[in-house]
């Protein structure tokens, strides 16, 4: 469907108001069926997004400010994130030994099997984007690149 025919829209000002518009309704589009695939499991999109930071750390451990960096969503609060993460036993948390001020995060057997049995729920929610071929998801992944490149 096209997004005039989703949102029952007939005009935009420009082609760009009409790109914003799309971007806008495809992310919360795409953010949705995530929340539904993970919700089965007990997580959010940001819990799961920390996990996967962590299983890309693992074994080493990694501080609550670089989560915060490394996330998709920078408007998240990693350090809430990680005590929901913790008080599921999907993380263990330490003190820093070298600043006792920072805190140390690994993600725990029990958070890697969990990812370990999402890999597959992943995989097929993807389906849903092979309605483009793997070089218009290149494409289109490389013009959403030039995009963030005008950030100032």
């Amino acid at each position: 469907m096209s997004i005039e025919t989703d949102i029952k829209q007939k005009k935009f000002r420009s082609p760009y108001h009409r790109l914003t518009v799309n971007l806008i309704y495809t992310s919360n589009w795409l953010m949705y069926q995530q929340l539904e695939t993970l919700r089965e499991y007990g997580i959010t999109p940001q819990q799961y997004n920390v996990l996967r930071i962590l299983k890309g750390q693992y074994p080493q451990p990694i501080k609550v400010n670089a989560i915060t960096e490394r996330m998709l969503d920078k408007t998240s609060n990693a350090s809430r994130l990680v005590d929901k993460l913790l008080a599921k036993e999907l993380l263990i948390r330490n003190s820093c030994p070298s600043d006792r001020r920072a805190v140390d995060v690994v993600i725990t057997e029990k958070g890697l099997d969990l990812l370990a049995q999402l890999d597959p729920v992943i995989l097929e929610a993807e389906k849903n984007l092979q309605t483009l071929t793997p070089e218009e998801a290149d494409q289109l992944s490389d013009l959403l690149d030039r995009l963030r490149k005008t950030e100032k």
